[in-house]
């Protein structure tokens, strides 16, 4: 059987890759507006000083990875990333968490740190940050899948 190929004519817009699709963008937008406020909310609530630990974002950081790790175990489970399981990644995994945590800030406030001349807090501060953050996804994994066995079992 031979295709017909037509490459002048537009592409359908549901065939473009997922992220040219304006619904697609759209979910991740709403999601990145509840993560960036909360990321803000906690910079505000929580400020950092000269030389000392970035509470704010550690706790964001770590926070979203364990969130990040459980949503997408437990959609993973739920089956194929189509439909509202798409969506739901979309807007929680990567517009929620992807905008309340931060590499930048991280980076940057590891800099900040080493300018202070608060160094061993710089470096304990990067290794805790990669390492919790590292255990939260794999703890957040672990309970999506413990969840979802449990669930699946009734």
């Amino acid at each position: 059987m031979q295709m017909d190929k037509h490459d002048e004519l537009p592409v359908d817009p549901d065939e473009r890759p997922l992220h040219l699709r304006v619904h697609a963008l759209a979910w991740v937008f709403a999601g990145g507006l509840i993560g960036t406020g909360v990321r803000y909310w906690a910079e505000k609530t929580f400020p950092v000083a000269d030389g000392h630990w970035p509470w704010a974002t550690f706790a964001v950081n770590v926070i979203g990875a364990f969130v990040l790790g459980a949503l997408l175990e437990l959609l993973a489970r739920l089956g194929h990333d189509e439909g509202w399981r798409q969506r739901v990644r979309l807007f929680g995994g990567t517009g929620i968490c992807g905008a309340l945590t931060t590499y930048s800030t991280f980076a940057l406030e590891i800099s900040e740190l080493t300018r202070a001349s608060a160094v061993a807090t710089a470096l304990a501060y990067a290794v805790v940050s990669v390492v919790l953050g590292l255990l939260a996804a794999g703890g957040g994994i672990a309970l999506a899948s413990k969840f979802t066995t449990r669930w699946a079992a009734r």
